[in-house]
This record gives C-alpha cells, structure tokens and sequence, in this order.
C-alpha cells in the first residue's frame, strides 16, 4: 500500500481534487450530495493503493455519505438563503428515510461489491429517463402523496443512498417533481434530506465495516476512509454555494437536461465495470 510511485500518487491526488470540485458543483446544482462522482473516484484510488476487493466498493460508499455532511449542508444552506423552503416534507419524510438507512447499512456488511454497482446502474437509469424524456404530463399527483406512500417513498431513499453513498438527491428530486414540486424547490428540499442521510449513513457504515477492520486501510472507522474525508470533503464543500447559485440562474429544462446526462455518464461507468 505504501509502494505506489509518486507519479501515481500525483495523478491520485489530482483526480481527489477534481472530484471534489465536481462533487461541491453536483450538490449544488441537483441537491445530490455527489456519491455518483465521489465513488467511482474513491474506487480508483483504493483500488492502486491495495485494498481488498470484498471491502472496497463498501469503504468507498461509506466514505462517500461521510465527504457528503459538509456538502449536503453547505448546499441546503445555499438554497434555503434563496427563499423559503418547505422544510416539513423533511421532517415527514425522516424517520422512513432512518428505517431505509439502517436496512441499507445490515445489507453493506454482508453484500458483496457488484451488488453495490448494480444499484447504481438501475437507480440513476430510471431517473435519467425521467429528466431526459419527460414532461409536464409525466406526474403522479398535483400535490404530495399521503402518509403511507410518502413513508414507501423515504423508505426507498433511504435505502438506495445507503447502498450507492449518495444523499439520496436524486430520487428524491425526482419523487417530488412527480408530485407537481419545481425542480429549483425539489432541489433545495433533497439538499436538506441529505444532510440527514449523510450523517446517519455514516454512522451506519462505521458500525457495519467494524468487524471487517483488518482487511480495511489504516486511517479508517468502518468503512470509512478518513484520509479519503479529509482530502476531498473541504473542497467539495467550499464549492457547493456556487453550484447552487448557478442551479437559480439555468431555466427549469436546461437544469432537468444536465441532471440526466449526468446520471447516464454515471450508469454507463458502473455498467462497464459490472461487464469488464
């Protein structure tokens, strides 16, 4: 692990802080807290410096929902200072997003590396069909979903940004604007749910890589990296401001276009990487 060359390890840190910038500009602009762009970087990097194949795709989620804390919050902050958000769909989706989380987090120590993929794939597919070829025709409702399926809603979430190490940004926004919400609201609203699903999610995979520690790098809690935390969560963070000011000044289709090309760029990856 300590004999990687130091031209590898400037090109390493290179793509760190590329990725950080990406990340910060992605929280900003669609409320994600950038997993899509932080894992597959954490990946390459974890991947040259020797760890193990069955703990890597876990640390890099792990890590992933830790570098998401300061982003998701930096960029919830950035859109609530824009105008008010309803902020009770938070607190009514919380506790099914927790239930989500907790299930997500049993499955990633004991669930393989490709299963963590597979998500990605099929996840981030659906939601760019949604954002390239919809509508205003493509809605389930003019108004939020009832108690119930609102809680099915945060289930899923909570779930699928515990296996991917997202904050859950993109399917929220997308359940949102099935439901009527503008995408700038539904951007702020899915900012604010990834604070909360940054936090616990980490908690989660601290606690589920425990018993995995000695195949694990030094320097990490779990599966997560905090050398990974420190090297790119500051930059990420930093950034995120400025892709929310950029997200209040695209028109609604620009912004819904850029968000699902986005997500095809990110299945495309994780799909050759399930096939190669």
């Amino acid at each position: 692990m300590f004999g990687v060359p130091l031209g590898e390890l400037a090109v390493l840190a290179a793509a760190i802080v590329f990725g950080g910038i990406i990340t910060g500009l992605l929280a900003g602009l669609f409320g994600v807290g950038g997993g899509a762009v932080i894992v597959p970087v954490l990946y390459e990097i974890f991947r040259i410096l020797g760890v193990a194949e069955e703990v890597r795709m876990q640390l890099c989620v792990g890590t992933s929902l830790a570098i998401i804390i300061p982003t998701s919050l930096r960029s919830f902050l950035a859109h609530r200072a824009k105008g008010n958000l309803p902020v009770d769909i938070i607190r009514r989706w919380a506790p099914s997003v927790v239930a989500g989380l907790v299930s997500g987090a049993v499955i990633a120590a004991f669930a393989p590396g490709w299963v963590f993929k597979l998500a990605f794939v099929v996840i981030t597919s659906l939601v760019a069909m949604r954002m390239l070829f919809g509508s205003g025709t493509w809605r389930l409702g003019d108004t939020l979903a009832g108690p119930g399926l609102m809680a099915l809603f945060g289930a899923i979430i909570g779930f699928y940004s515990a296996v991917m190490g997202v904050g859950g940004g993109s399917v929220s926004t997308l359940v949102l604007m099935l439901y009527g919400t503008p995408i700038h609201v539904a951007v702020g609203i899915s900012a604010g749910l990834g604070v909360l699903i940054s936090i616990l999610g980490t908690a989660g995979f601290m606690i589920a890589g425990w018993p995995q520690q000695a195949l694990l790098p030094p320097l990490s809690i779990g599966f997560v990296s905090l050398l990974g935390f420190v090297l790119m969560a500051p930059i990420a963070a930093y950034v995120a401001p400025l892709g929310a000011r950029l997200a209040h000044s695209m028109p609604k289709r620009r912004l819904e276009v850029a968000f699902g090309l986005f997500l095809i760029a990110v299945s495309v990856r994780f799909l050759a990487s399930l096939l190669l």
